[in-house]
């Protein structure tokens, strides 16, 4: 049975981009395709061996795991260097230079050379592909206003809300807009400018990560709040914040909260994140998550993907999917594929069927704060009076995160109260374990296999 590769392709992604955090999923994924699938096995083509060594470690469980959610069956993955002909890559490089006829003002050998350094840009990231709801409507006019007069209006930018709400969409959007206005501008995600700014030191390369960064018109900084806790990068972070705003450059930061619950964020670069305009996206209403599967079904349309999409389908998806825009595009994209596998047309019935495990309600919270330390215990082997205690040591500090962030998945137990049962760590120790153990899930094989562990010891004992 023949199966449309990129329409497969696209919807493994989008549940990629769910499970993964942003920098890792546009770092790795972004410029991969699907280059056969025969049902048991699918071959996917990377760009290069450094990319096939790393995904082949550290993504190919992870991979194989979402396509058998979406297939229905097991996959092996096998990651091979190359890429489709036919199938163009999602994003394009980021190019400093205008077009032609269009100076840049203050164009420089330097940027061009640094020019392949940069992320790429979605193509589908602009202004004209954003759909404005009740929940974005400020967030995007100010967008509009810094793209128009950067340097002039709402200087700084801070956009804060949840995940999969449009917050990168908006960068992306402002950068094609001031690049194709002759401007430069460095889009970067805040774990990018740290991970420079440490190679930069250890290399003796400062004179050109500063020129860099505070050299530019406009910057755009995606999850600011990852600076938190760095000090030698706030301290870099707040010299380049101060040398491009004294020269009338633009700012525009994104951020999953407002700077105030930031936490171990320096207070002077508080103080400068609020000083222009700060607005929060919210998850859309239904007529707005109405709008945008149409308007996601329309652009497939236009590039010649077009599928029939009935309306009380598109209804049932935005629907069942309130959270975030993400989970919203990745639920059509799963509707979409599995259609295509079982080469049936859509319906509802078809939908229902295709979202069944998506839709599932989330268990209820059984488990009690003693069972989750004890399972800790056992399955890491660390004493409770270690767990409890003042120990510092790799060995103790993340079995200790570890129950933190079950703590707070499995139970009702606020921040304080979590700390309160290790030895009264405060509320900002727990969000910084529950969100880094969060992280590491994804990307670290030993951490997932003893939270994999915890939880199967706390099914079986009932705690």
């Amino acid at each position: 049975m023949a199966v449309n590769t990129r329409q497969l392709w696209q919807s493994t992604l989008s549940e990629l981009q769910i499970q993964m955090r942003p920098e890792d999923f546009r770092t790795w994924f972004r410029n991969t395709d699907l280059l056969s699938f025969d049902g048991g096995r699918c071959v996917v083509g990377v760009e290069n061996p450094f990319s096939l060594d790393w995904l082949s470690i550290k993504c190919a469980g992870l991979v194989s795991r979402t396509l058998e959610a979406l297939v229905g069956k097991p996959v092996d993955v096998q990651f091979v260097v190359g890429r489709s002909e036919q199938t163009p890559p999602e994003t394009t490089p980021l190019t400093l230079s205008p077009p032609s006829g269009r100076p840049p003002r203050r164009a420089s050998g330097r940027r061009a050379r640094l020019a392949d350094d940069l992320p790429a840009l979605s193509p589908r990231y602009t202004f004209d592909a954003f759909v404005v709801g009740y929940n974005n409507r400020l967030a995007h006019a100010a967008c509009v206003a810094v793209a128009e007069r950067p340097g002039q209006a709402h200087n700084p930018l801070f956009i804060y809300g949840g995940v999969g709400l449009g917050k990168t969409h908006l960068l992306h959007a402002i950068a094609h807009s001031v690049v194709a206005r002759g401007l430069e501008v460095v889009y970067v995600s805040s774990e990018t400018f740290t991970n420079e700014f440490i190679e930069s030191i250890s290399r003796g390369r400062m004179e050109e990560f500063r020129a860099k960064y505070r050299g530019t018109q406009v910057l755009l900084i995606d999850d600011i709040q990852f600076l938190a806790g760095k000090e030698q990068t706030q301290e870099e972070f707040f010299h380049t914040f101060n040398a491009i705003h004294e020269a009338s450059g633009q700012i525009v930061m994104t951020s999953d909260r407002h700077p105030k619950a930031i936490t171990t964020l320096e207070d002077r670069l508080r103080s400068r994140f609020v000083w222009g305009l700060m607005t929060d996206v919210q998850p859309p209403d239904l007529e707005t998550r109405t709008a945008i599967l149409r308007a996601k079904i329309a652009s497939a349309a236009r590039r010649g993907e077009g599928v029939s999409v009935p309306s009380d389908v598109v209804d049932y998806i935005a629907a069942k999917v309130p959270n975030n825009i993400r989970e919203l595009e990745g639920a059509l994209n799963r509707v979409l594929a599995y259609a295509d596998l079982v080469r049936l047309p859509v319906t509802l019935d078809l939908a229902a069927t295709a979202l069944q495990e998506l839709l599932q309600p989330a268990q209820h919270r059984t488990a009690s704060p003693e069972g989750i330390v004890k399972a800790v215990c056992r399955a890491t082997g660390v004493p409770r009076h270690d767990l409890e205690g003042k120990q510092r040591d790799r060995r103790v500090v993340v079995p200790r995160q570890i129950a933190m962030h079950l703590l707070r998945e499995e139970t009702d137990l606020s921040l304080s109260e979590i700390g309160a049962l290790f030895g009264g760590r405060d509320h900002s120790t727990v969000l910084h374990s529950c969100e880094k153990i969060s992280a590491d899930v994804e990307r670290n094989d030993r951490v997932r296999s003893i939270v994999r562990g915890v939880r199967e010891l706390l099914v079986h004992s009932g705690s």
